[in-house]
């Protein structure tokens, strides 16, 4: 179990120290969406280019703790050239996973368990994982995620 905690902290700060897809796009034609987090002073700018329902391209900036930083590092990385389907499927899956000890009451009182989530399909990014046990740091580590959701959204708006 260290030996996997040692592996995702090396990814978490392989991530923070050479993030991937680092810059900014040319907006237009990118469409340019920032997220900020106040409890901590966290910031993502993501500037993306969607095309034939496709997330064809998409820089990352910003700044703030390492958790923010590499997840969207991480993020940019296993988002880049799929479908936007495919996006919003991931972004899901990586908010489930942050969310793992919640439970929800459905419509009728009943508690209602989180969905399982397979960490096999979400690769380097399971790495983040461990954050949940540091309930202040889920906010950090879905920051990029919420905004890059905000973007897809408004994209599709034509905003």
């Amino acid at each position: 179990m260290a030996d996997l905690e040692e592996l995702s902290r090396e990814i978490i700060l392989d991530h923070y120290r050479s993030p991937r897809n680092r810059g900014e796009l040319e907006s237009p034609p990118a469409h340019r969406v920032e997220g900020f987090n106040p409890l901590c002073g966290d910031e993502v700018v993501i500037s993306l280019i969607v095309e034939d329902g496709k997330l064809a391209d998409l820089k990352i900036g910003g700044s703030g703790c390492s958790i923010s930083q590499s997840s969207a590092s991480l993020m940019s990385s296993a988002v880049k050239g799929k479908t936007v389907d495919e996006v919003h499927q991931l972004i899901h899956t990586f908010k489930g996973m942050m969310s793992i000890h919640e439970a929800k009451l459905d419509k009728d009182g009943e508690v209602e368990e989180p969905e399982e989530i397979n960490l096999d399909n979400l690769g380097e990014l399971a790495a983040l994982q461990g954050v949940v046990k540091f309930p202040v740091r889920i906010k950090c580590a879905t920051l990029s995620w919420n905004a890059l959701s905000q973007g897809l959204e408004e994209v599709a708006a034509g905003v």
